[in-house]
C-alpha cells in the first residue's frame, strides 16, 4: 500500500511537471504572423487561433478543447467569449475580464513594475469556475492533501495544481535558509477579495499564502485606493522563493504593482505567456 501511494504521488507530480513544461514550450514556439493577435483589440476574424487561446488549450487540455469564432470551446461543448472588443479602465478589466484581458499585462520578474501592472489578477471567473468548481462544495470535491513545510495543506488536484505545489515543497526542502518564510496561513477559502465582488484564487484552492506573520507586505495596508499611482513597494520575501514557485507554474503577488508578497497563485498560462 505504501509503495503504491508513493508511486501514485510520483506519477501525479511528474504529470504536473511535464504539463507545465509542455505549456511553457508551447508558448515559446514562434507563431506564424497570421496567428498573432493584438495584446488589446478587437475580435479575431481571420479564422486563426489566437496565441493566448492556444496557450490555454496547452495548459488546460482537460477543459479548453478548442477555439472558434471568438469563443473558447470547452470540454462539454459550451463556449466562453474570448474577446468582447471593449476598451476598459483598469478597474473594469479586473471586474469584467474576458479571456484576452487575462493576458493584458506582461508578467515582469522585476521591481518596480509598471503602474497597475498586475499580471494574473485579471481573471475570467466563468473559466475558473468551470475548471475548479462554481460552488464551495464543488471545489472541496477536488481537494487533496499536499505536504507542506512538515505538515499538510489542502489544494485542488485539478490541472495538476496540487502536484505542482508538492513539487515546490520538495524543492524548498533543499533550501533550509528559506524555511522561516514557509509557514502557511491558508490555501482553500471560498471568499471574495477584500473590498471587491471578485472571487479570490483561494476560492478555487489554487493559491497559498506564506510568511504572513513576520515577512508579508500587502498594498492595502498602505491605506491607498486601488486607483492610486503613489504606491511605494515593500517586500521582505527573498526572490529565490518566487523563482522556485515559478518553475512549477505559480506566479508571485510580489511582482504586482498592487503587491501581495505572501501570495502565490497557480497560473501556468501566465508563466507560459511570459517565458
Amino acid at each position: 500500500m505504501i509503495k503504491s501511494c508513493i508511486a501514485a504521488s510520483f506519477a501525479l507530480a511528474l504529470s504536473a511537471y511535464l504539463g507545465v513544461n509542455l505549456c511553457k514550450q508551447a508558448a515559446a514556439q514562434p507563431f506564424p504572423e497570421s496567428e498573432q493577435t493584438p495584446h488589446v483589440g478587437g475580435k479575431n476574424s481571420t479564422g486563426q487561433i489566437p496565441r493566448y487561446a492556444k496557450i490555454l488549450m496547452d495548459c488546460y487540455p482537460d477543459y479548453v478543447k478548442g477555439y472558434k469564432d471568438n469563443y473558447l470551446i470547452m470540454s462539454d461543448g459550451s463556449k466562453i467569449l474570448y474577446d468582447d472588443g471593449q476598451q476598459k479602465t483598469p478597474i473594469e478589466r479586473l471586474d469584467h475580464a474576458d479571456i484576452e484581458d487575462m493576458f493584458y499585462f506582461t508578467y515582469r520578474r522585476e521591481r518596480p513594475t509598471g503602474i497597475r501592472n498586475d499580471a494574473g489578477r485579471c481573471r475570467n471567473e466563468r473559466l475558473f469556475k468551470y475548471m475548479y468548481g462554481s460552488t464551495p462544495a464543488e471545489v472541496r470535491k477536488q481537494l487533496v492533501k499536499v505536504p507542506w513545510n512538515g505538515s499538510y495543506v489542502l489544494f485542488s488536484k485539478v490541472n495538476g495544481a496540487a502536484a505542482a505545489l508538492a513539487a515546490v515543497n520538495r524543492e524548498l526542502q533543499q533550501h533550509p535558509e528559506l524555511k522561516k518564510y514557509l509557514v502557511s496561513s491558508g490555501t482553500f477559502n471560498w471568499r471574495y477579495i477584500r473590498g471587491t465582488k471578485r472571487l479570490s484564487s483561494h476560492a478555487f484552492a489554487t493559491a497559498i499564502d506564506i510568511g504572513v506573520a513576520k515577512y508579508a507586505d500587502y498594498w492595502k495596508n498602505a491605506g491607498l485606493s486601488e486607483a492610486s499611482t503613489q504606491l511605494v513597494y515593500r517586500n521582505r520575501m527573498p526572490l529565490e522563493l518566487a523563482k522556485i514557485f515559478e518553475k512549477h507554474g505559480f506566479i508571485w503577488g510580489g511582482y504586482w504593482y498592487h503587491y501581495d508578497t505572501m501570495h502565490f497563485e497557480y497560473h501556468p498560462e501566465i508563466i507560459a505567456a511570459n517565458p
